[in-house]
């Protein structure tokens, strides 16, 4: 009987060219985690584009769920049958719900004491529900095109059908990213999402094959984790920049505490009568004399009137 809901393998040198440019995105990914100036803090919308953004998110989820039932209905008109058939089972399913819930849980703990309460959980749904749509937006790219059973009479147009609004769907979930103040971007963002592009690569190599054997079941639970943790690095708490310590050499570590002579205080009255220090000529105390001796101190800065004692 047909199976509902799987994909026909590449074969031949469609894997080839489908995994080279997997690693030409992954490559370009980890380029621009090297070269960006990282991290960036996504820009928050206004009150406007907030309600926009949510309006625009919960009208993908009608239009697709409107749309799922048109394909549905078609799909079994067109096969003679009363119920869809069970697709081959899937057990990415639990570990995708798992991971959602482990990372709503780990973002909730790692901004206590940083943001407020209910913050917290916002940015816990809209990390939870973000991450596997890192996921299913490259994958979906991946296997639109190869979904199986087709739908006649027009394949192209029921897979438009359900494909776009889809898409529309992983996108606004995507860009509800933008209403946490948690979330920036940073290289282990880039990083971990070039290493799952990286595992869809291998998994291209084998074919990129439904996962109901063991080596696709097992490319498919790790490039799903690695989303995860694409979507959990937007979340990391920022860490403080180490403050430089002066240097032991310093102006300011060299001179003891204290105030300034004032220039009319007693002390500096003093220093400014010592021709040593203020580097005039000594006037010689011998009777009869010039009043000066042969040569003088050495001159010493101005800035010796500020010393501080």
């Amino acid at each position: 009987m047909t199976q509902y809901g799987t994909w026909v393998s590449y074969s031949g040198d469609a894997r080839i060219w489908l995994a080279t440019g997997l690693l030409a995105v992954a490559g370009g990914a980890a380029l621009a985690g090297i070269r960006l100036p990282l991290p960036v803090r996504i820009t928050r919308p206004g009150q406007a584009g907030r309600v926009a953004m949510i309006v625009a998110w919960a009208t993908s989820i009608v239009a697709f769920l409107t749309c799922l039932t048109l394909y549905i209905g078609q799909y079994l008109h067109a096969y003679g049958l009363s119920r869809p058939t069970a697709a081959p089972k899937d057990p990415i399913t639990p570990v995708t719900l798992t991971a959602a819930a482990a990372v709503f849980v780990i973002i909730v703990i790692i901004s206590r004491g940083s943001y407020a309460w209910g913050t917290r959980l916002a940015s816990g749904v809209i990390g939870a529900m973000a991450a596997p749509m890192i996921f299913e937006l490259p994958f979906d790219l991946i296997v639109m095109a190869r979904t199986y059973p087709p739908i006649p009479p027009d394949p192209a147009l029921y897979r438009a059908l359900f494909f776009v609004p889809l898409f529309l769907v992983e996108i606004t979930t995507l860009l509800l990213l933008r209403l946490s103040p948690m979330v920036r971007l940073t290289r282990a963002t880039f990083f971990s999402f070039a290493l799952m592009l990286g595992v869809f690569a291998v998994w291209a190599l084998c074919g990129f094959g439904y996962p109901s054997a063991p080596l696709p079941t097992a490319l498919n639970f790790t490039s799903k984790i690695l989303a995860f943790v694409t979507a959990l690095t937007l979340f990391l708490p920022q860490r403080p920049a180490p403050q430089q310590a002066p240097q032991p050499d310093s102006h300011e570590q060299a001179q003891p505490a204290g105030p300034p002579l004032a220039l009319n205080s007693t002390a500096s009255a003093e220093i400014a009568g010592d021709p040593r220090l203020t580097g005039q000529p000594a006037r010689s105390s011998v009777p009869g004399g010039s009043g000066h001796v042969t040569g003088s101190w050495p001159e010493l800065p101005a800035a010796s009137l500020s010393w501080r004692w």
